[in-house]
């Protein structure tokens, strides 16, 4: 199905944004193939990645994680074939500092009218237990009291794995969030499984409307 015809007009006029785990958790395998977390979700955030290209034309704005962050503007699903090729996983999981970035990014560019009239959606995809848990929820609240609307901005926090500390710190994160304090739901999560068995619009659907 085309996600510009069954998404309507949410999803269009957007900007997209990918924020990728490449610390040393992605690189440890307890798949039964023995498959490393960073091969296993390539395919899948490739695909993706070429459906949101349809729906933000001046292309993907993408961060690669660990220690520190990477970020790559103007980014097509090829070029990010690219990316993962050029990187490989090492350092902690530190989430905070490329989600910071990239809400900073948004605020600034919806200040100079420069954001899509839709607003954003970031995609974050990780594996491990998250450095500065709090810190990445403080930063996700204050996003949310910050906008205009509900749909401005939609976090959909993909996980790699099963691991049952991510699993519980996104669930919080997703049902629990106008509980500690923010205006708005603006999380949604899912599994890289669950994501090979998804409609692609009702994913980035799915992270408008958390």
């Amino acid at each position: 199905m085309d996600p510009l015809l069954e998404g309507g007009a949410a999803i269009q006029q957007r900007d997209y944004t990918l924020i990728i785990d490449k610390s040393n958790d992605m690189h440890m395998s307890s798949s039964p193939t023995g498959r490393r977390p960073w091969d296993l979700m390539q395919d899948s955030i490739i695909r993706l990645a070429s459906e949101c290209e349809k729906l933000d034309l001046d292309g993907l704005t993408v961060y690669l994680f660990s220690d520190y962050f990477k970020r790559y503007d103007q980014v097509t699903s090829t070029d990010l074939a690219q990316i993962f090729l050029e990187n490989q996983p090492s350092g902690k999981t530190n989430l905070a500092d490329a989600l910071k970035d990239a809400i900073d990014n948004y605020f600034e560019r919806r200040a100079l009218k420069i954001a899509k009239s839709n607003g954003e959606t970031i995609l974050v995809v990780t594996v491990g237990e998250i450095e500065e848990p709090e810190r990445v929820k403080q930063i996700i609240i204050s996003a949310a009291n910050n906008l205009q609307q509900d749909e401005e901005l939609g976090i959909s926090l993909i996980q790699v794995g099963n691991k049952p500390e991510v699993t519980k710190f996104f669930k919080l994160l997703d049902n629990d969030l106008q509980t500690v304090g923010a205006k708005f739901d603006i999380c949604n999560t899912v599994t890289i499984a669950d994501l090979e068995n998804m409609n692609l619009s009702d994913v980035l659907i799915n992270a408008i409307f958390a």
